[in-house]
């Protein structure tokens, strides 16, 4: 079995995959995603991470994501609704299984724990609703307005996460041994672009291709093929950002998939838009150097 602390102590970079043309996300909001996490809660919530913005008589900007399969727990507020709901709101994000896609506007701020794959319910034992944001309520175990309160008394963000973890300490107990093993796979998805087949996965794990699907079943709500796929596509996603890329078949090959037609496919399905068009715009994308 992978040993559950690598999916602790990876590469930063791996782990903070996701946001879609960050460069863009930059000129319209301050993210933040190095806040750290108390000890107890490591084998649960990955990291804190913080938003504000400031677009007060100017256009929405649209923030897009491709997600971890993960819960995100946020204390938000703001000058307009979000995601139909009156500011100051707590809310619980469940695994978003397309992009995931806000619209930034007037001014706003968020501060939020990402949990890893599966550890919301593991934490609470909880199960949350796939592509919902709902109202916390009494889901985490701590009053929601008491969140709130203790979050939003303080303006600086780094006070803002250390009030949210501070909250969430309390809750953390001793990790279930199956909820370590998922860990274990999961540091391996992220991690290993040789990894694209279930199988494989399966393989390092010294377990069946059932009992993985069966571990993402119980706490992560999607199946391991759709998380594993998820991982490839941040790969290619951050690689062309990061003007990694001037050929997208090698692309496509060197993560698993068979031919630049599928691979097209799907990263249109999931990202909105085709490679080709994402690599264009990356390239005309502020800092960037242009095409290689």
């Amino acid at each position: 079995m992978a040993s559950w602390k690598n999916a602790t102590t990876l590469d930063r970079a791996a782990t903070l995959r996701g946001v879609l043309r960050p460069a863009e996300t930059a000129e319209h909001a301050d993210l933040r995603r190095d806040a750290p996490v108390s000890e107890g809660l490591r084998p649960f919530v990955e990291r804190y991470w913080s938003v504000r913005w400031d677009l007060t008589g100017r256009p929405p900007f649209r923030s897009e994501v491709l997600s971890h399969p993960s819960v995100n727990v946020s204390v938000e507020s703001g000058t307009e609704p979000r995601f139909g709901f009156a500011m100051p709101e707590a809310l619980l994000h469940g695994v978003v299984t397309r992009r995931f896609s806000v619209d930034l506007t007037g001014a706003g701020r968020v501060t939020a724990a990402k949990f890893r794959p599966g550890g919301f319910t593991a934490l609470t034992g909880a199960r949350v609703g796939r592509n919902t944001v709902e109202p916390l309520g009494d889901r985490l175990g701590v009053p929601a307005a008491r969140l709130l309160s203790d979050v939003l008394r303080f303006e600086d963000d780094d006070e803002r996460t250390a009030a949210l973890d501070a909250a969430l300490a309390p809750l953390a107990t001793e990790p279930p041994g199956a909820y370590l093993d998922l860990l274990g796979l999961i540091g391996a998805m992220i991690s290993d672009r040789d990894l694209v087949r279930v199988d494989q996965v399966a393989a390092l794990g010294g377990l069946s291709v059932r009992s993985v699907q069966r571990l993402f079943a119980a706490y992560v709500g999607v199946t391991p093929k759709a998380a594993l796929a998820r991982y490839r596509l941040q790969d290619a996603a951050a690689a062309i950002d990061a003007g990694e890329v001037d050929d997208l078949a090698g692309l496509a090959a060197s993560l698993g998939w068979f031919d630049q037609a599928h691979f097209s496919r799907d990263f249109r399905s999931v990202v909105g838009v085709p490679p080709s068009a994402y690599l264009l715009r990356a390239r005309s994308a502020p800092g960037s150097a242009g095409p290689p």
